[in-house]
C-alpha cells in the first residue's frame, strides 16, 4: 500500500529526491551525550585522568580508555559540529545519518540548524537506544502506544517540533534483549508498516543477537530488506558467521572505519581494523552481497574528531575509498556501497 512519504528521503529540513542523497555515511552522531558508558576508572592513579579535558598530552591515553574520559563522551557543541561535518561535505559527502535516538540526547533543533549551515543532508532516527537509558515511562507503554509514537516521529516530527524522523533507530539492543527493547522491536515493525520508514538496528554484543532482532522484525511484519544492520564489524568475529546472517537479506553495516584500535574494553571480542574490515566487506562482494554493504563511522566521542586528533567524518571518503581502489573494489562497487545502496534503502517504500 502505497504510503504520503513513498519515493521520498526524509531528511530534517524536509523531503528530498533520493537523487540528492549522494556519498553518505550511514551511522553517525553528530550529537551525542554518552555519559551512560562512563565508566569511573577503578585504579586511584587513573581517576585523575578520567575528568581531564582532552589534550595532546592524553590523548594516546584516551584513544585507549575511551569510555573512562567524562569529557570524551560529549559531543554537544554545535560550532564543532559544523565544522566536522563541513569537512565531510568537502571531502564530497553529501548525507548523513544521524542515529542519535531517546536517552542519548537527540535534538533535533540542532541538527537543523547544522544540515541549514553546512548543506549536508541529515536524516535523524526515531525510537529509543537501549534498556538501560530508557526513560520510565516505557516501561508502562505498550506495544501499541509505543507504535504510536515512533510512526508519529516520523510523519507528524518529534515533539514539541515539527522536525521529522527518515529513520527508524538506531534502535537499541542488549545481549540479552530486555523485555523492553523486545517491546520497542516489535513497534519498530509495525511503524515501519504505517510508514514505509527503514529501520536502523543497534544489536547486542553476541553473533547470535542480529538473527534473534532480525527473527522478531520479520515476524512483526517488518522486511529484511527495509533493516539495517549496525555494527557487523564488532559483532561477527568469523566470515562463515557473517555469510551465514547475510543470506537473511538485511542491509548489512560496517561502522567502525577509523576505529584502528583493536581493544575493545566492552567484550572479549578485538575489533577489526580497516583493512580487515574491508577484508570482510570484499569476501562478501565475492559471495554475491555487494548490494547489501553500507558503510560509517559510529562517531560518539571527541577524540574521533579532527579537532581532537580523530579522523572525522570525511575519513571514509578521503582515506576508505582510496584504499578500496588500491585493493581491487571496482568504481561500481564503491558507487554501490556509497551511494546507490543508501539510496536504495534510505528511501520510503510500500511494504
Amino acid at each position: 500500500m502505497n504510503k504520503p512519504l513513498d519515493g521520498f528521503a526524509h531528511t530534517v529540513l524536509g523531503p528530498i529526491s533520493p537523487k540528492k542523497i549522494g556519498m553518505t555515511s550511514t551511522h553517525e552522531h553528530i550529537l551525542i551525550d554518552f555519559l551512560c558508558m562512563f565508566q569511573e576508572p577503578k585504579e586511584l592513579s587513573q581517576r585523575n585522568m578520567a575528568f581531564q579535558q582532552i589534550t595532546t598530552q592524553n590523548l594516546n591515553w584516551v584513544r585507549y580508555n575511551m569510555w573512562n574520559s567524562h569529557d570524551n563522551l560529549q559531543l554537544t557543541d554545535e560550532n564543532t559540529a559544523i565544522d566536522e561535518v563541513d569537512l565531510f561535505k568537502k571531502a564530497g559527502g553529501r548525507t548523513i545519518v544521524d542515529a542519535t535516538t531517546i536517552g542519548i540526547n537527540r535534538n533535533p533543533e540542532a541538527l537543523v540548524r547544522i544540515s541549514s549551515a553546512t548543506g549536508i543532508n541529515i536524516i535523524m532516527g526515531a525510537g529509543y537506544y537501549v534498556d538501560s537509558v530508557h526513560p520510565p515511562e516505557v516501561e508502562k507503554k505498550t506495544v501499541s502506544e509505543l507504535t504510536t509514537q515512533i510512526t508519529n516521529e516520523i510523519l507528524e516530527g518529534i515533539s514539541p517540533t515539527q522536525i521529522k524522523a527518515g529513520i527508524i533507530g538506531e534502535i537499541g539492543c542488549s545481549w540479552p534483549l530486555t523485555k523492553n527493547e523486545q517491546k520497542i522491536l516489535c513497534a519498530s515493525a509495525q511503524a515501519q508498516n504505517k510508514t514505509g520508514s527503514p529501520i536502523l538496528i543497534h544489536p547486542g554484543r553476541n553473533e547470535k543477537a542480529p538473527l534473534e532482532i532480525l527473527n522478531i522484525l520479520e515476524n512483526e511484519g517488518a522486511h529484511a530488506d527495509r533493516i539495517i544492520m549496525s555494527h557487523m564489524d564488532r559483532t561477527f568475529e568469523t566470515f562463515d558467521s557473517i555469510l551465514n546472517f547475510a543470506q537473511r537479506g538485511s542491509y548489512l553495516e560496517y561502522d567502525l572505519f577509523g576505529w584502528e584500535t583493536s581493544y575493545y574494553p566492552l567484550s572479549p571480542a578485538y575489533i577489526p581494523t580497516d583493512a580487515k574490515r574491508l577484508e570482510f566487506m570484499k569476501e562478501l562482494i565475492n559471495n554475491g552481497f555487494s548490494k547489501q554493504l553500507v558503510v560509517g563511522q559510529d562517531i560518539f566521542s571527541k577524540h574521533r574528531l579532527t579537532k581532537y586528533g580523530g579522523q572525522g567524518y570525511s575519513h571514509i571518503i578521503k582515506n576508505i575509498i582510496p584504499r578500496m581502489k588500491d585493493t581491487g573494489f571496482t568504481n561500481e562497487t564503491i558507487q554501490l556501497i556509497f551511494i546507490d545502496n543508501p539510496q536504495r534503502i534510505l528511501t520510503f517504500s510500500p511494504i
